[in-house]
Formats: structure tokens, sequence, C-alpha cells
């Protein structure tokens, strides 16, 4: 049994088939999806339903999830009974493949977590504050926003003391290094476990350069999809 992690955004959601062939995924592992599903690549709704309907796949809400949520939440204030409208628009917001959308998918993203928190790790979209001896708040002290939107987090000079490793996307780590690797910050030489990093950040960019990037979090190996 192993434990996944990467940020999706595919191009197709044949890349993602691609992926699980990579790491040989089986229904004894897990995968931790850390957001940006919707408003990506060519097929996201495709992608999505894939996602969902896996038991052993966790998903978390990102900016471009929230984006949509925010969307969906308008609609229905404005428009509270009409249903069939409301999904007509859903749709139209949806780049290719909107046309898919169902409201099972709708009800879905509106029930994902902002945040997967574990013995080890705690899994967000873009970043969790410090406080003012640099220790990441308390989860439940963070608002949507910040998990979802936070742009400070991601520097190579904002290491978390004694604390969770922290997993995240949202911003394409070639912004950091010019590559378009993973980036692990570890916490001591030599480190072996996830426990020994104080944060990943995993967004490859996969949307912009077609390269999609993995960990495992059992054995901190990575493993990366090409675009063809």
């Amino acid at each position: 049994t192993s434990s996944f992690a990467f940020k999706a955004e595919p191009m197709a959601a044949n890349k993602w088939e691609l992926l699980l062939d990579l790491i040989k995924f089986s229904n004894s592992d897990e995968l931790i999806v850390c957001g940006d599903i919707i408003d990506k690549g060519t097929e996201p709704i495709r992608l999505a339903k894939l996602l969902f309907s896996m038991p052993n796949v966790r998903c978390i809400v990102g900016n471009h999830e929230y984006e949509f949520l925010k969307f969906y939440w308008s609609l229905m204030k404005n428009s509270p009974t009409n249903f069939d409208t409301v999904l007509e628009r859903l749709r139209s917001y949806i780049r290719y493949d909107g046309n898919l959308l169902d409201w099972e998918t709708v009800d879905y993203f509106e029930n994902l977590p902002f945040y997967i928190e574990e013995k080890e790790f705690v899994c967000v979209h873009a970043g969790i504050p410090l406080d003012e001896n640099k220790r990441l708040i308390p989860l439940c002290q963070a608002t949507k926003e910040q998990l979802v939107y936070d742009r400070i987090f991601k520097e190579p000079s904002i290491l978390p003391k004694d604390s969770k490793c922290v997993l995240f996307g949202h911003t394409p780590t070639n912004y950091i290094t010019g590559k378009n690797n993973i980036l692990m910050y570890s916490r001591i030489d030599n480190p072996k476990t996830i426990s020994d990093y104080c944060k990943i950040h995993l967004d490859t960019g996969t949307n912009q350069n077609g390269i999609m990037g993995c960990l495992c979090i059992d054995t901190m190996e990575t493993y990366y999809v090409h675009r063809a």
C-alpha cells in the first residue's frame, strides 16, 4: 500500500491514466489531489468524474474550484429555483467539455474539503499562514481564501518550524527555480521520510509545459509524465 500526491490540471484526462500506469497505482494505494481539477486542460469534467468515482482518490479545493463554486453560489442566490438555467450557466463556465457537467458532479465539488490533514503531513492548495514564531497557524483558523490563494508560502525563505510537512501547489515551481520539478524543502541533512521535510511544492506547471509531477509519500520518490 502506497500513498501518492499530485497537483492536477493535466492537458487531457489520458495524462492522468498515463500517470496511474507509471506509478503502478492499485486499489490498495491512495492518491491525494491538491486542487485545480476544474477549468484547466482540455477535459476537466471528464477528469473530475474519473477522480470522483475512485474511492481511493481524495481531492481538495484549489483556487479554480473555489472560483467555480463562488460563481455557482452567486447563480443560486439570484435564481434559487431555476435549476435548469443554473446548470446551463455552469456548463458554459467550463471550457471544452462543460456539456458533461451534471448536478452530481456539482454537488461533489461543493463538498470537497479545503485541506487534508494526516499524522505526518497536511495537504493544502496554496499555503498556510505562519504565526510570529514561524509556525503554521491552526488550520481551523485559516480562511478559505488563504488556503487557495496564498502567494507567500511558495517562497523558499518560508520554512515552517516544528510542524507537519505541508504539501501544496498553486504556483508552478519553474517560477522559483526555472525548472519543472517538484521542490522538496528538507529540515535535516539526508532526509528519508516525509517528516524530514517542512514543505513540498508539487505544482510542475502541467497546463503550461505538459509535465505532470507526482510524489510517493511513502518512499519520497518523484514521478513525471511528459507531453507526448
